[in-house]
């Protein structure tokens, strides 16, 4: 039966203030990731937060009607939210424990050149197109003007065993990702997501346990700023923010709406200047062309790629993905399809590591 709330056509103006949520909500992450860790455990404070907004959104599909889930999901969404929650976000919260915010954004925005690395060296995998590539690398460049890297890694001032877990946590995140396209799971995307955010949870809490995060924790030195922070991770990062970007999905293509890998990190710099004192300075004003650019890029590499892919198409593909169609040789039609897919997938399935 069709669903008639996505027959019409949505107005311009609910459309503009989802993607100010997406932008605006899944960029203050950083900083809200940044306070919350000062005086939180970082595995303890990650677990805490998947394991109330999972438990909401799991229990809100299943009031939906969404049907209950099989052991084989509950089993292929404990892998994936290990992958992505704990190797992902677990190293994003940790890293952030010492390293600047700034930095672990650049990391996590090169999340698309890993999934993309890993699916097209993967057996079976195929190569993005051209332009993808181009926009993609574009953004890359257009951050690392922005957090002008080469002072920030000057001297001894960066932790090297931070900027490794934010290397291996994009790493892990894009494995994880790759997994989620061909693994059997539920098909409401909300109730995966609970249960991704659930599974990850318990994967979180005990690695927590493991590296002693649980005999650091001390409620006399928790500050309220970190429980706000916590807070508001949990109820618009994961909830408001995860509700915008669902439906984004159901009436925009996945490359407008995977503009937010490049978008938020301005943001993140924004709001660092503006609420905690963080300079706004020329690297800024020289990277927001060069990242408006390669958004441009990859925008347009989707459409003239798939004109005949409606945008409600996309909507599930974390949820149900489809396997890779069969073709003959690599210069098809049909491979460039599947290409174009792999850059979605590794666009559209970041959002939980800074912001979901």
């Amino acid at each position: 039966m069709t669903n008639p709330s996505l027959d019409r056509t949505p107005r311009l103006s609910s459309i503009i203030l989802a993607y100010l949520g997406v932008y605006v909500v899944w960029g203050s992450t950083y900083l809200a990731i940044a306070i919350a860790v000062k005086s939180i455990p970082a595995f303890w404070m990650a677990s805490a937060r998947f394991l109330i907004a999972g438990f909401i959104l799991y229990v809100y599909a299943r009031w939906s009607g969404a049907p209950r889930p099989t052991r084989l999901h509950w089993r292929n969404a404990a892998i994936i939210g290990t992958l992505l929650l704990l190797g992902g976000n677990g190293g994003v919260v940790w890293a952030e424990k010492h390293v600047p915010s700034g930095l672990a954004a650049l990391m996590v925005a090169t999340v698309p050149l890993w999934f993309a690395l890993v699916e097209w060296l993967r057996p079976g995998g195929k190569r993005p197109p051209a332009r993808a590539w181009l926009g993609i690398a574009l953004g890359f460049v257009g951050l690392a003007v922005l957090f002008n890297p080469a002072r920030m890694l000057g001297g001894d001032s960066i932790h090297y065993g931070g900027a490794a877990a934010l290397v291996m946590a994009s790493f892990l995140w894009s494995c994880g990702s790759i997994y989620s396209r061909h693994a059997k799971l539920p098909e409401s995307g909300l109730l995966t997501t609970g249960m991704e955010m659930l599974a990850g949870s318990v994967a979180l809490g005990v690695f927590g346990a493991i590296v002693g995060d649980w005999r650091e924790l001390s409620t006399a030195t928790i500050t309220t700023e970190a429980l706000l922070a916590v807070a508001y991770l949990i109820v618009f990062g994961s909830l408001i923010g995860f509700t915008c970007y669902m439906w984004l999905l159901k009436v925009s293509t996945p490359h407008r709406v995977a503009t937010y890998a490049y978008v938020n990190p301005v943001v993140a710099v924004f709001l660092g200047w503006l609420l905690a004192d963080e300079k706004l300075g020329l690297p800024t004003m020289l990277a927001t062309p060069i990242i408006v650019l390669g958004v441009v890029f990859i925008t347009t590499a989707r459409a003239t790629g798939i004109a005949s892919k409606t945008p409600a198409t996309s909507s599930a593909s974390e949820a149900n993905p489809t396997e890779p169609r069969p073709s003959g040789n690599a210069e098809s039609p049909c491979d460039e399809l599947i290409a174009r897919e792999t850059i979605d997938t590794a666009l559209t399935r970041a959002p939980a590591q800074s912001g979901c």
